[in-house]
């Protein structure tokens, strides 16, 4: 399993209330493959975030679906360092009228 596949997958994972994936917003701050393990960590935009168990489990459903069978998946919500809106994709930060 590759980081890209990972990442691309990800990409699935739309935040409902802003209509973009996970990664376009910057949420996705690291991803490490070990044999048979995935590990990600993402942020939410603000800590109080309604959506974040929603997220978690819909990038661990998403991981699982291109993994191979029997890989542990674990998605960490991390808070350091804090969200900002430069972490977004550049079409994002646009769609926003952030650029």
């Amino acid at each position: 399993m590759e980081e890209d596949s990972v990442r691309e997958a990800l990409r699935s994972v739309e935040d409902p209330e802003a209509g973009m994936s996970i990664v376009d917003l910057g949420l996705v701050y690291g991803i490490t493959l070990e044999p048979g393990r995935v590990r990600v960590e993402m942020t939410m935009t603000s800590p109080a975030c309604p959506v974040a168990p929603y997220l978690v489990d819909e990038s661990v459903a998403a991981i699982r679906a291109v993994a191979p069978e029997g890989t542990d998946v674990q998605v960490d919500l991390v808070w350091e360092p804090p969200w900002t809106p430069e972490r977004m994709s550049a079409e994002a930060q646009r769609k926003f009228g952030w650029s």
